[in-house]
This record gives C-alpha cells, sequence and structure tokens, in this order.
C-alpha cells in the first residue's frame, strides 16, 4: 500500500530513506518480542505466589515463605526473598530489610527497562526520516520538472510527489505502532514497580486488609 509501484524509478538516497525505515520497522517488531518474552520470564502480572509468599510470612511460617520465594524467578520472588533475608538477619531493624528489598527491586526494574530506549528512538526518529525522504523526492521531482525540455507532464509531477509522500506516511505508521507499544510496555512497567512497592510494605509492616480485619 504505501510502497511504490516501481523501484527503479526511485533515487539512491530515497531507497536509503526506505531502508532505514524497513529497519526501524524491523527493530520495533523485534524490541517488541524481546520484552514480551522477558517481561513473561520474569512473571509480570503474576502476582499469587507473592500472595502465598507473603500469607505464610505473616501468618508465622517464614521457612516456608522463604522456601517459596527462593524458588521461583519471578521479580516480586525475588524481592521478598530479600526482604525477608534482611528481617531474618536483623529482626530488629526493619530498615535493612526494605533497604535489601529497594535495591533488588532497583535491578529488576533496571532490567525491565531494558530496549525501552530503542522504542522511544524509533517513536521520535521514524517521523523525521520520513519527513527527509519526502523533502528529497520533492527536491527530484521538481529538479527533474525543471531539467526537462518538454512540456510537463502533471501526471508524472503527481507520481513524483506521490513517492515522496509515501516516507511520511510509512515513518508516521510505524512511529504510531512504536508508540503504542511502548506506552503499553511501561504501564506494565509502572503497574510492576507500583506492586513492588506494596509487597515490600506488607512484608514490614503487615497488609492493611489484615489490619482492617481485626
Amino acid at each position: 500500500m504505501f510502497l511504490p509501484a516501481n523501484f527503479a524509478d526511485l533515487t539512491a538516497p530515497t531507497i536509503i530513506v526506505f531502508i532505514c525505515l524497513g529497519t526501524l520497522s524491523v527493530m520495533t517488531v523485534t524490541v517488541v518480542i524481546y520484552k514480551i518474552l522477558q517481561f513473561r520470564r520474569m512473571g509480570l502480572g503474576r502476582h499469587r505466589l507473592a500472595d502465598d509468599i507473603l500469607d505464610d510470612w505473616l501468618n508465622g511460617r517464614p521457612n516456608e515463605a522463604v522456601r517459596k520465594a527462593g524458588t521461583s524467578d519471578s521479580v516480586l520472588a525475588r524481592v521478598l526473598n530479600a526482604v525477608m533475608s534482611g528481617l531474618r538477619a536483623r529482626p530488629g531493624d526493619s530498615g535493612y530489610g526494605e533497604e535489601l528489598g529497594r535495591q533488588t527491586a532497583l535491578f529488576e526494574l533496571t532490567a525491565m527497562g531494558t530496549r525501552m530506549r530503542m522504542l522511544e528512538a524509533v517513536v521520535q526518529g521514524a517521523p523525521m526520516l520520513g519527513l527527509l525522504g519526502t523533502v528529497i523526492g520533492m527536491i527530484d521531482a521538481f529538479g527533474n520538472l525543471a531539467a526537462s525540455q518538454q512540456m510537463a507532464d502533471p501526471r508524472l509531477l503527481a507520481n513524483g510527489i506521490w513517492t515522496a509522500l509515501t516516507t511520511t506516511a510509512l515513518g508516521l505508521a510505524i512511529a504510531l505502532v512504536a508508540y503504542f507499544f511502548a506506552n503499553w510496555l511501561e504501564g506494565r512497567i509502572e503497574d510492576e514497580r507500583l506492586t513492588i512497592e506494596m509487597v515490600i510494605s506488607a512484608a514490614i509492616h503487615g497488609r492493611v486488609g489484615a489490619a482492617q480485619a481485626r
């Protein structure tokens, strides 16, 4: 739909722009697939095990809680394991356990944010690259028109302009896809960050629901 029918009529700079836009689209798809698989491996959005660990920890079964946390690869389990290890190492110093939990959380959040800047770069760069292709195409179209010794053919000029505008449309389409996926991924990271804050607080101070029930 977006691509011109005859690539032989394209100039070298325009072809380079199309290749760059194609590279950005492939990079977007690759990063999105990588992040989805990474989030799945890290257990984002799956909180049942963390709830079970907290139940054991808050109901006097610390050994079982530590065992469950140590056998899971999820982010929340690793954070809880760090908090509980700190609280068991220094029972009278809750700040130590909280600090260990926050350090672990910072490490996990940093891992979640990897490759996200690549999507941001696509969002910002694809429209600019598309606009560059349009400018180059317009220069070529009007340059050919000025160099022609014959009467200008409106259809030939329209075809050149259409080809030039195609790069802008393609760049905007790629940027929009990258923008929506970047927002979705960042939303999942933010949700996990808030959940981490809650489980750290719950492991140290108890759950709000449990306190209200009493």
